[in-house]
């Protein structure tokens, strides 16, 4: 049982090749941090998948939202962006093997359990997917490790823009009496 029902995590950004690649990080280190290892690859592609779909098919303009929420045993991935129109998948299951474009959306398909679209509010739209989590999550430490803090001082440099992270603060540790017995 996960003791802690909820997480969140929200980044904004532009979706620029350059600015891809440091997002599929930061989802790494979060799942790392979340002690979701095992959904560390599919989740790293799915969100590669959909922020490429922004920077090559978005308008007005590539910024963006990316947000991973784990409720229970479901972890869902989700992209926001300014256009209103909904991804075409008209061939998603007859997608050529040796194409270099289109096949996004079948990728996000054939790694995650679910996945849609949808209009969000009155302009723009979410692209979202989800995994499976373990039902068993190992509890987190008390203290971040040093490499979390270090991933989170980077990402400050390198996002400023981050927006949230609901789970930063450390869970506090009873007080322990210092007298033996």
């Amino acid at each position: 049982m996960i003791s802690n029902p909820s997480r969140h995590c929200t980044v904004e950004l532009q979706a620029l090749p350059s600015r891809i690649g440091q997002v599929r990080r930061i989802v790494s280190a979060q799942l790392r941090y979340w002690h979701l290892d095992p959904l560390i690859d599919r989740a790293a592609l799915g969100v590669t998948e959909l922020l490429t779909n922004v920077h090559l098919h978005a308008q007005p303009d590539k910024t963006c939202r990316v947000e991973m929420e784990l409720l229970l045993d479901r972890l869902t991935v989700s992209v926001r962006d300014h256009d209103p129109r909904l991804p075409v998948v008209d061939h998603i299951q007859a997608v050529d093997s040796f194409a270099t474009c289109g096949r996004g959306l079948a990728m996000v398909a054939a790694v995650s359990e679910d996945w849609g679209a949808r209009p969000d509010g009155e302009s723009g739209k979410v692209v979202w997917f989800t995994l499976p989590a373990p039902v068993a999550a190992p509890e987190r430490s008390a203290r971040p490790s040093r490499r979390l803090v270090t991933d989170r001082l980077a990402t400050d440099r390198l996002f400023p823009e981050v927006v949230t992270v609901d789970d930063l603060s450390p869970a506090h540790a009873p007080a322990r009496s210092a007298v033996a017995g």
